[in-house]
């Protein structure tokens, strides 16, 4: 193919504003930014739906799956633009743009006041990957205007630029977007890249192809979608404060984005204080003393000289461990430095879990516990990993977020139950939160079907309270009594199961009756799921 010059008309074109090498990589360039573009809204679409909906594998699986078949459909609808390409793609962009850059906001907004983003969700996969896989086709017509090379040659440069845009885009997200920006902000800035590099394109490199009519449109087009995206980035502070008080009412307190998970601390001053990790609530002051000791003191009969603390960065675990006289070490491993820092500063939650941060006993550690487990038994020094050694726990208490929650699957493996057993004492105890056992149950017998299969006796039981799910809005209290649930707990020891001694801790478990301990016990037992195998995914589908 010989390379067309400035002057020279390309066939069935108008003269063209560069040369053909220039104009190549202009095009090329445009790939690259529109293919990080649609991988950014690929991930907000997963990111997102995860945080409302939960079960991160399917919402992943559901996104991508629907994205890749609405890509197919929209190379094959892309034939009938073929004959308007530069047309075609300048408002092609434009839609992208808008719809890529609205999407976080939107399903944000349908969870928040519809109390549904599912359909939206889909919705947006749909269209979103109709858009993105009409792209090359169009591309392809409008770089052969340019190329000297062969159709195979240019479909390679087309696919090499996109995939490289597609790398940069997945890296940006989680490493610049999300921590700089947010989701909300992040996507509508994308949308506004997006249309600025298509249309920019259209209207100056192939603007002699356009007719004055069709370059008007696209003008004003390119310009109302800028203009709305720009609008929801300024009111999207406003938004936020607004989504916020739909679902956590009136009386936030803190709302901050750490590198780890969104942080919402309502009421404390006016009202009982409660804490939520990504939207979902983790504590509440009305009934957090039912969870913690039904957590904490079971595994507290026996030596409890040094005890570890996986999670539980509230410090609310740690508050129950000091109640008991000879305790002479508690070790908080915690992911997220910030929530350490509110249980130190914030007046509410520090009084709620008694300054235990103060008590020159107790140390924090900044780790993934999966990780931290693993080099304090690689290095051989129990304990000795970030500070003090001393040798192995008496008391492993495993504070983590719900099974259910796919992010923290690997804290609910048999590698990490593995781990714990080499960090444990001759006869030490270990603690764990396993979800409900009423309404997970598959969840639950997996984690019991996990630590004996890492070589641990367990003593199931459970205990009543507010079950930990999406915030639901402020009013969750009917009739001055917490709204119904449970939670379920996994007494382990290496080797035998532990006795559930009822007669000596039901004292401690001021908030749990003896009586209602047994019962527990044994309606926890009468929900067992025979059969299961250990598992290092354990989500509320499992074995379902």
């Amino acid at each position: 193919m010989i390379e067309q010059s400035v002057s020279s008309p390309p066939r069935g074109g108008a003269r063209l504003p560069v040369r053909a090498g220039a104009g190549r990589y202009l095009i090329l360039t445009v790939v690259f930014i529109c293919a990080a573009c649609g991988l950014v809204y690929e991930l907000e679409l997963v990111a997102l739906a995860s945080y409302l909906i939960g079960d991160s594998v399917t919402q992943a699986s559901v996104v991508l799956s629907v994205m890749v078949f609405a890509m197919g459909v929209g190379s094959l609808l892309a034939k009938r633009l073929r004959c308007r390409a530069a047309f075609g793609f300048g408002l092609l962009e434009a839609a992208l743009a808008l719809l890529g850059g609205s999407s976080a906001l939107v399903l944000y907004a349908s969870f928040i006041w519809l109390g549904e983003s599912r359909y939206a969700l889909v919705g947006f996969s749909l269209a979103i990957g109709v858009l993105i896989g009409a792209e090359i086709p169009l591309l392809m017509s409008l770089i052969q205007r340019f190329s000297r090379q062969s159709a195979e040659g240019t479909v390679a440069d087309l696919f090499a630029a996109d995939y490289v845009g597609a790398l940069v885009g997945g890296l940006a997200f989680p490493f610049l977007l999300l921590p700089w920006l947010g989701q909300l902000t992040g996507a509508l800035l994308t949308g506004a890249v997006n249309a600025v590099a298509g249309g920019g394109l259209v209207l100056w490199l192939f603007r002699r192809d356009l007719r004055p009519r069709s370059r008007w449109v696209l003008v004003i087009v390119n310009v109302l979608v800028l203009a709305l995206l720009g609008t929801a980035a300024v009111l999207v502070d406003d938004f936020e404060r607004a989504a916020r008080r739909a679902v956590y009412g009136d009386q936030v307190r803190v709302a901050l984005h750490t590198g780890a998970q969104e942080v919402v601390i309502t009421g404390g001053r006016s009202g009982p204080l409660e804490l939520y990790l990504d939207g979902r609530l983790r504590v509440s002051a009305r009934d957090e003393f039912r969870y913690h000791e039904a957590l904490v003191h079971p595994a507290m009969r026996g030596p409890h000289a040094r005890v570890l603390i996986l999670g539980g960065g509230d410090g609310l675990a740690a508050r129950e461990v000091l109640r008991y006289r000879g305790v002479r070490e508690v070790t908080v491993v915690e992911l997220d430095p910030e929530v350490v820092r509110l249980a130190r500063t914030d007046p509410a939650l520090r009084e709620l879990n008694g300054a235990v941060y103060g008590d020159g006993r107790v140390r924090a550690v900044y780790a993934d516990a999966f990780v931290w487990l693993r080099g304090a038994v690689d290095a051989g020094g129990v304990g000795g990993r970030g500070g003090r050694g001393g040798g192995p726990y008496d008391v492993v208490i495993s504070d983590l977020p719900n099974p259910g929650v796919t992010a923290s699957t690997k804290l609910y493996s048999e590698e990490f139950y593995g781990l714990a057993t080499r960090v444990l004492a001759d006869g030490g105890r270990l603690a764990v939160h396993a979800g409900s056992p009423m309404a997970e149950r598959h969840t639950y017998w997996t984690v019991d079907a996990t630590l004996r299969a890492a070589g641990f006796g367990t003593t199931p039981y459970h205990a009543t309270g507010w079950p930990s799910g999406f915030a639901a809005g402020p009013d969750r209290v009917e009739d001055g009594a917490p709204a119904a649930g449970d939670w379920g707990f996994e007494l382990a020891a290496v080797g035998r199961p532990p006795r559930l001694a009822l007669a000596r801790d039901a004292p401690r478990l001021r908030s749990l009756e003896g009586a209602m301990l047994v019962a527990g016990a044994r309606g926890v037992e009468r929900t067992r799921v025979r059969g299961l195998p250990p598992s290092t995914l354990v989500h509320p589908r499992y074995g379902g």
